[in-house]
């Protein structure tokens, strides 16, 4: 028997692949303050980056991003 591996996203991953993986998520990255979701830094910067260059709560961001994608998994 194979066990599910629950994914989950982290801070090292990129904004661009969390978006394109889980596009739930850009109201996530919105309602935290990121307006430049679709921008080319998005593509090369992890969500702690993006998140330190705002001086935002990296783990509140993670935190809620997850919840919408287990909220959209679960719907």
């Amino acid at each position: 028997m194979v066990e599910k591996i629950d994914e989950k996203i982290t801070k090292d991953m990129l904004i661009g692949e969390v978006i394109g993986k889980y596009p739930e998520t850009i109201k996530v990255f919105h309602s935290h303050g990121f307006g430049c979701i679709g921008c080319v830094i998005a593509d090369f910067e992890t969500i702690e980056e993006g998140a330190e260059a705002h001086g935002m709560d990296v783990e509140g961001l993670i935190k809620d991003l997850n919840e919408a994608v287990k909220n959209k998994k679960n719907n």
